[in-house]
C-alpha cells in the first residue's frame, strides 16, 4: 500500500503553468496575477497524491513558508517522519506542505481555503512565541529534478520579532536560525533545492 494512500492533494494542470508563464527556478514578475490563477477554484482541483507524485502533468500547489527574524533565517533538518522520503536528511528554510481537502472545511475555497492551509500548516509544524506578519513573495518551479517536476512552490516571507521559535514535528529537526550570509556561504551546499533556490533569492536583496 502507497505510504500516501487516501491523501488528497491541491493540483493545477502543468498546461495552467505554461499559460502563466513557464521558468526555472525563482519568478516575481506578474505574481498577484498568477497567484490569481492559481488559486481561482476553476483552475485546480484535489487529486491522489499517490498518483500526483508521478504524474508531471499536474503541478502539486505547495505553502513554502521562511521565517526571518532580523537577519537570520530558520532552518530544520527533515527527519524520517517527512512524508518526502527523497527529502529525507536536507536542510530546509521551507515550512509548510500541500493543501488538502480539510483546508475547504465550513465552504472554504480557493484563496480562502488555501490561507488556511498555511495556517493549519504553520501551526502543526511550529510553535511561535510572539506575532507574526506573512506575505507571498515568490513563485518557485525545479524542473531539475524529479521531486520538484511535480510540485509549484508558492513562497512566503514570515517575519517574526523574535527566535522563540519550538518544533512540533518529528519531521522537523535540528532546528535554529542563521544569518543569511551564512547559509549563502558554508551552508549552502547542505540545503535541499528549494532551500538553495530562496536562499540565492534572499541574498540578492528580497525585503
Amino acid at each position: 500500500m502507497s505510504k500516501y494512500a487516501g491523501e488528497e492533494v491541491l493540483v493545477v494542470p502543468r498546461a495552467l503553468l505554461n499559460e502563466i508563464g513557464a521558468f526555472q527556478g525563482i519568478q516575481t514578475a506578474g505574481l498577484d496575477a498568477a497567484i490569481s490563477r492559481l488559486l481561482d477554484p476553476q483552475n485546480h482541483f484535489f487529486m491522489d497524491r499517490s498518483a500526483a507524485e508521478d504524474d508531471p502533468s499536474h503541478k502539486q500547489l505547495i505553502a513554502y513558508c521562511i521565517f526571518r527574524c532580523g537577519e537570520r533565517i530558520l532552518h530544520y533538518t527533515r527527519g524520517k517522519a517527512g512524508g518526502e522520503s527523497r527529502l529525507h536528511a536536507k536542510i530546509s528554510v521551507g515550512v509548510g506542505g500541500h493543501i488538502n481537502p480539510i483546508d475547504t472545511g465550513e465552504g472554504r475555497t480557493g484563496p480562502t481555503a488555501y490561507h488556511a492551509a498555511v495556517a493549519r500548516e504553520i501551526a502543526e509544524e511550529l510553535e511561535i512565541d510572539g506575532p507574526i506578519t506573512l506575505r507571498i513573495i515568490a513563485l518557485l518551479n525545479d524542473e531539475s529534478n524529479l521531486v520538484g517536476q511535480v510540485h509549484l512552490g508558492i513562497v512566503h516571507l514570515v517575519e517574526l520579532e523574535s527566535t522563540a521559535v519550538i518544533s512540533r514535528e518529528d519531521a522537523l529537526t535540528d532546528l535554529s536560525f542563521t544569518p543569511l550570509a551564512e547559509l549563502n556561504g558554508e551552508w549552502f551546499e547542505r540545503l535541499e533545492t528549494w532551500s538553495q533556490i530562496c536562499i540565492r533569492h534572499l541574498a540578492k536583496g528580497e525585503k
